[in-house]
């Protein structure tokens, strides 16, 4: 009689901490504000540090989507940043990108702007033929 008793007492005191727990999980998930707008590097600096402390990828993603909002970083994304990181990656700034170099330059924007003082009927038609480096559609 006793015995049984104190299984009873043990199984509902199980589901009484499990009970606990989940309502200090709801409450913490909702107490917490996002935060919007954050800069890439924030998030990818974020994704260094926890990475650093051997948390999953996985378990990162969730982490960052709970303070910065599901659309802050994908999964693919994150895990992405942490191979690249694993791989001796340190800088979690943009890297230059390859592609079309800029040609503007403050000798352009100076002739640009006397061409206009000029002449301020001046269009991008204009602008094209007189300075054939810059583009019509722009």
């Amino acid at each position: 009689m006793c015995i049984d008793f104190l299984y009873q007492l043990r199984s509902q005191r199980r589901h009484f901490v499990k009970f606990v727990l989940s309502l200090c999980l709801f409450i913490a998930l909702n107490i917490f504000k996002t935060i919007e707008g954050a800069a890439d590097c924030e998030i990818q600096y974020i994704i260094r540090f926890l990475n650093a402390r051997n948390v999953l990828p996985s378990e990162i993603h969730n982490q960052i989507c709970q303070v910065y909002g599901d659309n802050a970083m994908s999964d693919g994304m994150v895990r992405k940043w942490v191979q690249m990181l694993n791989e001796g990656q340190k800088n979690v700034h943009n890297e230059a990108r390859s592609g079309r170099s800029s040609f503007v330059n403050d000798d352009l924007v100076r002739k640009v702007n006397e061409r206009v003082l000029d002449d301020r009927h001046f269009t991008i038609s204009d602008l094209s033929l007189h300075f054939p480096q810059i583009s019509r559609t722009l």
